[in-house]
């Protein structure tokens, strides 16, 4: 059985290179696909060199900037025709603790689709000031309240997919491509009938490199909200939102006082 981790860069050349080998370091089922917009900076070409160096790294280049939400499903696909059992979506600024991958796998047994939870009990954020705080808080409640969606955090970026949930959605159909893409997903995945669970995990704000987050892209995910809500059939029967999980052993021993970021 193979796991994929999909990590969408954008001028992530020194994030990378710490990232890639934490990721490997947690099991010789994960596999990871860098998928790189030409950065500018040479994460592309840093990425063929780790890729050269190690089986398990592969890099899906395309011609530029063209959103968060088609780099992962370009990632997805490729996924799919790798044979991933497991699809991962993960940053590459280590916001994302990869120690935390394992529990997710753990996780996924009696769900198809786990999400990192900033905001439910055990889950956290790092080094964030009030305003973005306020703004990703805001913007879960926001879509959870338009789109009646259980679920404490539906902006996060970190989540495990079973491939059938992938192979089940109409991925040519997606509509978002900015950070919206988060919602969508989570959505239409809950609109299959799929089961979803959050996890807590603490989400640290990036150290190396500069965020891709701005007030064009929130814009966007406020409008996109209400496209989905109409655009898409609702459910006839209640979501299958599982329970959320507890606390893992790897956030009450605090490993991520490894990361960047984390004192």
């Amino acid at each position: 059985m193979s796991y994929l981790v999909v990590i969408p860069t954008y001028n992530e050349r020194d994030n990378i290179l710490q990232l890639v080998p934490r990721i490997l370091a947690q099991g010789d089922a994960f596999h990871i696909l860098i998928v790189d917009d030409n950065s500018p900076d040479g994460t592309g070409e840093l990425a063929e060199e780790l890729a050269r160096q190690e089986p398990r790294v592969h890099v899906l280049h395309r011609p530029g900037k063209l959103g968060l939400g088609t780099a992962y499903v370009a990632g997805f696909r490729w996924g799919l025709d790798f044979g991933a059992e497991l699809i991962f979506e993960m940053d590459a600024d280590f916001s994302h603790d990869p120690a935390m991958l394992p529990v997710f796998v753990e996780e996924i047994g009696d769900c198809d689709l786990v999400l990192g939870s900033r905001y439910v009990p055990g889950g956290g954020v790092r080094n964030w000031p009030l305003p973005r705080r306020l703004m990703s808080q805001g913007g879960s409640l926001y879509a959870r309240t338009i789109l009646g969606v259980p679920i404490r955090d539906l902006t996060g970026g970190f989540k495990c997919f079973r491939r059938q949930v992938l192979e089940s959605l109409p991925l040519d159909k997606v509509q978002t491509t900015g950070y919206a893409f988060q919602i969508e997903m989570t959505y239409r995945t809950l609109l299959a009938g799929f089961r979803v669970k959050e996890i807590p995990i603490i989400f640290v704000d990036r150290v190396q490199g500069t965020s891709k987050m701005s007030r064009r892209v929130f814009l966007e995910a406020v409008i996109a909200v209400w496209r989905l809500r109409f655009s898409l059939p609702r459910a006839h029967q209640p979501f299958a939102v599982l329970p959320p999980a507890a606390p893992s052993r790897y956030l009450l021993e605090g490993v991520n006082a490894g990361r960047p970021g984390m004192s």
